[in-house]
């Protein structure tokens, strides 16, 4: 009996798209990576719903504003590495990327179960990235 054996990978990218102004997500936008630009905007969650999920990288320096991104209520858990220090997230409402802090390269993931967003993220410098409860 002979088994064949294919080489034959298909890549599987998700959606991208470049983030420039305060948005709404919705759970038509799970499997997007979003690139923040410099100009720190305020980007609200929807209500958690199972399998709903997104990444945010910077790709430019924030230089004007935090970019901000919120959840309707604190049901932010995980935790980040932030300048080689864990830092946690228990009951957050608002994961904040901070302003000449969260540098190219630093990002944050949502996953949610749906009854909570569970966080990670990598963010090398100290401050870059908190979390804060309502």
């Amino acid at each position: 009996m002979a088994t064949t054996v294919s080489n034959s990978v298909q890549r599987v990218r998700g959606k991208q798209t470049q983030l420039s102004a305060d948005t709404t997500l919705t759970a038509a936008d799970s499997g997007t990576t979003f690139f923040l630009d410099a100009i720190g905007e305020a980007i609200t969650l929807p209500a958690v719903s199972a399998g709903v999920e997104y990444k945010f990288i910077c790709d430019t320096t924030t230089a004007t504003l935090d970019w901000t991104i919120t959840a309707p209520a604190a049901v932010i858990y995980g935790s980040a590495q932030v300048a080689g220090a864990v830092i946690p997230a228990s009951a957050e409402s608002v994961i904040t990327c901070v302003v000449a802090k969260f540098l190219p390269g630093d990002w944050v993931s949502l996953v949610s179960d749906g009854t909570k967003w569970f966080v990670e993220g990598s963010c090398v410098t100290t401050v870059g990235l908190t979390f804060t409860a309502p």
